[in-house]
């Protein structure tokens, strides 16, 4: 009988140790599903300000940009095919848009730590490689992608200025052709501010992202 004792209470101190392991376990997960998949900014929500570092060591916010009229944010890397698949139209939407008010603001969001390719220097290389004429900012932290709520690379979120607030017209994917420019019939993000600049409403205002999923501290 003593013998039984101890086991039942072995057996029930190792339900309740299960049970604690259980609950950390689970409260884990919750913690990084809430990283993952928090809700972010809709269309017509203001999108905050922010400060991040830049390729070139300077820090940089969208207030610095004083005569601009919105901004193309894109949150990008070095290291996803998706995103090296659309660094050139990158590059030429900053070129045809940023005279018009509306220049391109690059975020690499992915943790280092998990994708060694999308470190500071590796930036700072890619960068010159491809001759970037826009700011590479680094989300250091991870703070800046949830608020957004962007899941890939690359995202885009398309802002316009109204009474001093940067206001979301449009959210998602660059193109429909993540693989051949050549074979694009919907440009998404060019449209959006096509109509901006003549003062229209965009008419696609949301599309799915295509890429590769941010990478997240573990």
């Amino acid at each position: 009988m003593k013998n039984l004792k101890i086991v039942m209470t072995a057996f029930i101190v190792g339900l309740g140790l299960l049970s604690f392991t259980a609950k950390d376990d689970d409260k884990n997960i919750r913690q990084k599903e809430n990283i993952l998949f928090v809700k972010g900014y809709e269309v017509g929500d203001e999108a905050t300000d922010f400060k991040l570092k830049n390729i070139d060591g300077k820090m940089v916010s969208l207030s610095d940009f004083k005569s601009a009229k919105g901004f193309i944010v894109v949150f990008t890397c070095n290291h996803c095919p998706y995103a090296k698949k659309y660094e050139d139209r990158i590059i030429e939407l900053d070129k045809k848009y940023k005279t018009q008010g509306y220049p391109v603001i690059a975020i690499n969001p992915n943790d280092p730590n998990v994708q060694p390719e999308d470190g500071y220097q590796q930036m700072i290389e890619r960068a010159k490689q491809k001759g970037f004429t826009f700011p590479y900012l680094v989300d250091e932290g991870q703070k800046i992608y949830p608020q957004y709520g962007a899941t890939k690379t690359p995202h885009v979120f398309v802002l316009k200025k109204e009474n001093g607030k940067n206001i979301v017209k449009y959210i998602g994917a660059i193109d429909n052709n993540y693989d051949n420019p050549n074979d694009v019939s919907e440009y998404y993000a060019q449209d959006a501010v096509n109509a901006l600049i003549k003062g229209e409403p965009v008419k696609m205002t949301k599309t799915v992202a295509i890429g590769c999923t941010i990478k997240v501290k573990k």
